[in-house]
């Protein structure tokens, strides 16, 4: 696969989560519960690390791409979060999700990729 910009995995992302990448979507916050399992799909296609932060009670994971912290599901959120950019890993993030969610979204990205 061709290399794939922010904005199109944004744009992917958005369009294919839903109640089969995190038991917690809901439509009017589409991603709710996604964090673990977007960050490892975010790897696949951008590389980097994966990071994580408290958020309340829970770890938040998101990514570092080019050295810079990228969080694709800020958005799940209603408070600012204080990012405390703690390096995490594949297996820390898969333990927010489960391989069939995670089966689920990397399909689904790709496939939204290259159509479009």
């Amino acid at each position: 696969m061709k290399s794939v910009s922010r904005a199109c995995l944004i744009d992917a992302l958005e369009n294919v989560w839903s109640l089969q990448s995190s038991s917690k979507w809901t439509e009017a916050n589409p991603a709710l519960g996604q964090c673990g399992v977007t960050a490892l799909v975010v790897q696949d296609f951008l590389g980097g690390d994966i990071l994580k932060t408290k958020y309340g009670e829970i770890w938040h994971f998101y990514n570092l791409i080019d050295d810079e912290p990228v969080d694709f599901t800020r958005s799940q959120f209603d408070n600012p979060i204080e990012y405390s950019n703690v390096v995490s890993n594949r297996e820390e993030a898969f333990a927010d999700t489960n391989a069939q969610q995670y089966s689920y979204l990397h399909t689904a990205v790709q496939k939204h990729l290259q159509d479009a």
